[in-house]
Formats: structure tokens, C-alpha cells, sequence
């Protein structure tokens, strides 16, 4: 039998679509085939640093996720028009092909992924460059944005833990509590699974069997037949099945412990250093096993820094007073104030946090586009007051989430060591 020919690196889309890099192609596999990029102003660069200053300095703007152009939404919204899916814009300019398949690794960021060459070397060497996250830069609000082709104010999964209006209550979006809120109802937009299907294409889901029937993925996997696979070799053997399929094939894998691993030891670690190998095996492995007339695209949900500055939003009075529910997350806040308080916790918030975190009110951060377009019956679930640290903070309870104190490798923010992340391709002819 004469060996299929090795996958090449994937055309590169236009390098204006990719802030902070310029785009160069793809060499052989190997080592990096692009230069650094440039950190786009007032972003970060590098590993585990803080993005800005910690001199009490003003905050600086905002950077805001280019929506429509470049972000995670668009990367799967460019897949339905590459497989040929009617009403599918292709914002990316990705090759027409028959059969793809998207990696997403939990956790990976561009920043991480280029500052380690040596333990990434074959996903360094293809061609991309960064895509951004979206607000909150997590992974419920990434995912929710992957399946369904829209960013986080149109699909509504807006963060770790949000608020479902009139419940008085927050709902987590990972662990998902049914009584408080159906999948289906919650996140009603249809999914890309579910429009490629109804076109034709065979659409495979492969990930560990226990996400099957979560509340996140009946939200976010809708129309995807689920494929289980609890380890690399699985994932490998079951994406090659699944990219054979019918005439036209969409196959996501997705990948979890590198996030679990900077969560608990840091981005910074060794163990975290270590697992981002066994991420560039699954990525090279699938890539060896492509069909003809398909193509590979690599991404994550989020980066990741490893805060080490926390401030207690449950013992520091100016912070609790006021505060009905605290939302979201350590690098992205929701605060959902008591009747009548907005005022004077987003007065509150600003002059504890002015010089560590961006703090707006939900209509200031709804109209700065921080979520994209918002649907108006979302708009309860974001709070009444946002706060995304720009600095090496994390804002912490200790009494409402006594996790986070266990926690060293975080995300959430608009700083671009959480939000950008790779979009690296290959392809077989």
C-alpha cells in the first residue's frame, strides 16, 4: 500500500485578520514557521506577567474582542461556509473542503503556545495565528460561542456562574443545575451541529463519555452525534473514524486536562509544561491520520495567567456592601447588587479596584461591545457591575467560592495572555 502523503501546513488566512501577528506561512513541520508576534498595545507578552503596570497608574482602554472578524464564533461560522452550509459566512477565509476537523485544547492560549517552541514544536509549526476569546475568556462562554457560531451576548452563556432572572439564584454553567434552568431553554440558538446536520453533513462530537449528558453540552452540542473516548489514543482512533463519514464530515475533539493542570498547578509549572506535550502529540497524531480533501484546525477556549495578587470580595467591606450575588469569576466579575445599590457599589468597586481591574456598569460594558451584540432578555444574566482585572489580580470569596483558594492558573480576562488564542491549521490534499 503506498503511505497517504503527510498533511501540510494549511493555507494561512488574511494576516489582517490576526491582531498582534503578521500572518507568515507555514513551513515544513518542525519548528516555528512564523515569527513572534507583536502584542497588540497594551497587551500582554510572555508567560504569567502582568499585562500592565502595578504603579497605580491609570487603567488603560479596554481592549474590545473583534466580534464578526476574528474571534472564536467566527472561526465555526467559517467552518458551515468552508463544508458549504447555505447562510454560512466565512469571515476567516478558510479553504473549501469536505471534511474538518476543529481540536479545541481546554486551556491553550497563543501567548503560552508560542513561548513554548520546544514542548509544542508540531503545533508551532504550522500555519495560523491568534484568534480572540470573546468576554468572559472561559470556557462555558468559549464553548457556548464555538457551537453556536455567536458571540457570548447573542448565545447568553455568559460566564462561569450567572444570574437566572427572577430566581434570585446563580446558575453554574459547568456543573449546571436542571431545576434552575433547561439547556435547551437557556441557550435556545440553533447549533452549528445542528445546521450542518440538517444539510447534510455528518457531525461528530468526541470527547470523555461523562460530558455526554451535562446541561453544558445539551446547550452547546446539540445535533452532534457523541462520540466517547477517554484517552489520547481514543481520541486519535475516533476523530479518523468520524472524518470518513458521509460525503461531508464536521468533527470536533475536544481535550481537557491542560486546563485542569493549570488550574491546579499553575501555567508556570512543570506539570503544565509537560501536559502541553502530550497536547502536541493528539494534535500531530490527528493531522497523520487525515483523510484526503480534509483539514485540521487547532484552538483553545482561553488562555491563562497565574494571578498572584488576590483581594477577598467577601472580607473587604467596600466590596461586600451592597452585594446581593457575586458572579462570573476570579478574572472576570459579575456583581449583582441589592435593589437600589448600583450606584454605590459600582462607586465602591471602582475606588478599591481602580488601579488593578476595569469596572463598569453593565451598561457601560454592554455598550463598549464587551460581549458583542446582547440580546435584551440576556441582559439580567450579566451584573449589575463588571470587574476584569488588567493587573496580576484575582478577585476571590473566600466564602462563596472556597475553590478559588486551591486555584493557581486562572482566566477570564480581556488581557491577551487569557484571550487570545491559536487558530494553527493542516491539511490534506
Amino acid at each position: 500500500m503506498t503511505p497517504a502523503p503527510a498533511p501540510r501546513p494549511g493555507p494561512v488566512p488574511d494576516p489582517a485578520a490576526f491582531p498582534g501577528a503578521d500572518g507568515g506561512g507555514g513551513a515544513a513541520l518542525g519548528r516555528s514557521a512564523f515569527p513572534r508576534p507583536t502584542p497588540a498595545p497594551g497587551m500582554a507578552d510572555g508567560l504569567g506577567t502582568s499585562p500592565f503596570p502595578l504603579d497605580g497608574s491609570e487603567a488603560p482602554p479596554a481592549p474590545v474582542p473583534p466580534y464578526g472578524s476574528r474571534t472564536l464564533s467566527d472561526l465555526t461560522t467559517s467552518v458551515l461556509g468552508t463544508l458549504g452550509v447555505p447562510r454560512a459566512d466565512n469571515p476567516l477565509g478558510l479553504a473549501p473542503l469536505p471534511r474538518v476537523c476543529v481540536l479545541v485544547i481546554d486551556g491553550l492560549g497563543w501567548d503560552l503556545l508560542r513561548a513554548h517552541p520546544d514542548e509544542a514544536p508540531f503545533l508551532n509549526s504550522l500555519s495560523g495565528g491568534p484568534l480572540s476569546a470573546g468576554l468572559p475568556a472561559t470556557t462555558a462562554t468559549s464553548l457556548g460561542s464555538l457551537s453556536t457560531g455567536l458571540p457570548p451576548g447573542a448565545h447568553g452563556l455568559l460566564g462561569v456562574q450567572v444570574a437566572v432572572p427572577g430566581t434570585g439564584r446563580l446558575l453554574n454553567c459547568l456543573r449546571w443545575q436542571d431545576e434552575l434552568a433547561e439547556p435547551a431553554e437557556f441557550q435556545p440558538a440553533p447549533t452549528v451541529y445542528e445546521r450542518a446536520a440538517r444539510d447534510g453533513v455528518a457531525t461528530s462530537y468526541i470527547a470523555l463519555g461523562l460530558y455526554r449528558d451535562t446541561g453544558l453540552s445539551r446547550a452547546t452540542t446539540r445535533g452532534a452525534t457523541h462520540i466517547p473516548a477517554s484517552g489520547l489514543g481514543q481520541l486519535v482512533a475516533q476523530a479518523e473514524y468520524a472524518l470518513r463519514q458521509g460525503d461531508r464530515a464536521y468533527v470536533t475533539v475536544y481535550h481537557a486536562d491542560l486546563d485542569s493542570t493549570g488550574h491546579q498547578f499553575g501555567c508556570g509549572s512543570p506539570h503544565w509544561r509537560h501536559q502541553l506535550r502530550f497536547m502536541d502529540l493528539l494534535a500531530e497524531r490527528i493531522a497523520a491520520v487525515l483523510p484526503s480533501g480534509a483539514a485540521l484546525y487547532v484552538t483553545g477556549d482561553h488562555g491563562m495567567t497565574d494571578p498572584t495578587v488576590r483581594v477577598d470580595a467577601d472580607t473587604v467591606p467596600e466590596l461586600a456592601s451592597g452585594v446581593a450575588m457575586l458572579g462570573g469569576d476570579a478574572r472576570c466579575r459579575y456583581v449583582y447588587t441589592e435593589p437600589g445599590a448600583q450606584d454605590d457599589v459600582l462607586d465602591a468597586w471602582r475606588g478599591t479596584l481602580a488601579d488593578q481591574a476595569w469596572v463598569l456598569s453593565r451598561e457601560e460594558a454592554v455598550a463598549a461591545g464587551w460581549f458583542g451584540p446582547v440580546v435584551p432578555a440576556l441582559l439580567p444574566r450579566i451584573g449589575d457591575v463588571v470587574a476584569v482585572p488588567f493587573t496580576d489580580l484575582a478577585i476571590v470569596a473566600s466564602s462563596r467560592e472556597p475553590w478559588l483558594e486551591r486555584m493557581v492558573g486562572m482566566h477570564g480576562s480581556l488581557v491577551s495572555a487569557e484571550q487570545l488564542v491559536p487558530l494553527v491549521m493542516a491539511v490534506r490534499d
